[in-house]
């Protein structure tokens, strides 16, 4: 996870249908970092909704809500890499 000090980390817990999954999406600029927890991780199985590059699903999450061993590992970090990315932020929104 590189450090992004000028760039934002959004939080999001939101499923996907839900309007605020939505929102978040449309307001994440190109260098933006998104974090995909609670319901949001069953984003990551969709493979038609368009994810920023950088994407990640908390896996304890994806564990408890059956996707974590139907995505790249690499898409998924654990609670000291949430951290690493709030670090890496400069900027935080929680959705």
């Amino acid at each position: 996870m590189p450090e992004n000090v000028n760039t934002t980390l959004h939080i999001i817990n939101k499923a996907p249908e839900h309007a605020r999954f939505r929102h978040c999406l449309a307001s994440v600029q190109q260098g933006d970092t998104l974090l995909l927890i609670e319901d949001a991780v069953l984003a990551l199985l969709d493979r038609e909704r368009q994810l920023p590059g950088a994407s990640y699903g908390l896996e304890t999450d994806a564990n408890a809500r059956a996707v974590a061993n139907r995505v790249p590992a690499e898409q998924l970090v654990d609670y000291a890499g949430f951290v690493q990315l709030t670090v890496n932020h400069s900027r935080i929104i929680n959705w």
